[in-house]
């Protein structure tokens, strides 16, 4: 195995990507970082046909998207044909509605995925799930993220692992990556500091407390291909430094 592809999830600086022109600048302030992969999430209203352009002209790989669940079933099409535009096989969602966290919801997630995700399938994509903390809510002896993927066979669900969410829900980030192996595309790179006045907070790659030996260890053993660095709050600093810091970090892990 090999070590995953470090990536820039975009929704770090989504406040540079309302527009097309805004977006051809931050593309081009990603690829300067050093960043050959990126992940799409929370772009205003622009034609990705025209991002997809953008991207090759810069060598950026859109590694994966994160799209509406509600745009999966309700605009199949429309999604399958920008993700062709970007040239991207692994549209992925942030997140899911509030009336699917329950024991059942997690049945009626995977029944409603199940066709969308074997249309994907025919055009070559896959589909991921990203979580946050609430997935590892326990419902009886298991957490709902548990029964998502014990329920949902691989070649219908892949995982998106978020390493700071995990912590915050009080799990081991290595030990998810280890538990999804094989069905992994891409996971969130996201470390975790401890404020003077005790605030957890999300910090750059490194610069955190979280264990990134033993994370790096699971996703080369677990056949991650992209690892998507994402900072959803940067405390004051610009973005764009908080990607290059974690950018530099990760290659002096060994991580390009």
């Amino acid at each position: 195995m090999s070590m995953p592809i470090a990536g820039a999830q975009l929704y770090t600086v989504r406040d540079f990507t309302d527009t097309i022109e805004d977006v051809k600048k931050t593309l081009e302030k990603v690829d300067a970082i050093g960043y050959k992969c990126v992940q799409i999430s929370a772009f205003g209203p622009v034609d990705m046909a025209e991002v997809g352009r953008i991207c090759e002209g810069e060598g950026l790989t859109v590694g994966a998207t994160h799209t509406s669940w509600q745009r999966f079933l309700e605009e199949l099409d429309d999604v399958i044909e920008e993700h062709k535009a970007l040239g991207c096989d692994h549209p992925a969602i942030g997140g899911l509605p509030e009336g699917y966290h329950s024991g059942e919801g997690v049945r009626q997630f995977i029944d409603e995925l199940t066709p969308v995700a074997r249309r994907l399938s025919e055009e070559g994509m896959d589909f991921s799930y990203h979580n946050h903390a609430r997935e590892l809510i326990k419902y009886g002896d298991k957490t709902w993220l548990q029964m998502l993927y014990e329920q949902s066979p691989p070649d219908i669900l892949k995982a998106e692992i978020d390493t700071y969410w995990i912590q915050a829900g009080g799990g081991d980030p290595a030990w998810w990556i280890s538990k999804c192996a094989g069905r992994e595309p891409i996971v969130h790179f996201k470390d975790m500091r401890m404020s003077p006045d005790g605030e957890q907070q999300m910090a750059e790659i490194g610069e955190g407390n979280l264990n990134w030996e033993a994370i790096l260890k699971a996703c080369e053993a677990g056949g991650v291909q992209y690892a998507m660095v994402e900072q959803d709050r940067c405390y004051g600093r610009d973005p764009f430094e908080s990607l290059a810091i974690s950018y530099n970090n990760l290659r002096e892990m060994g991580i390009e």
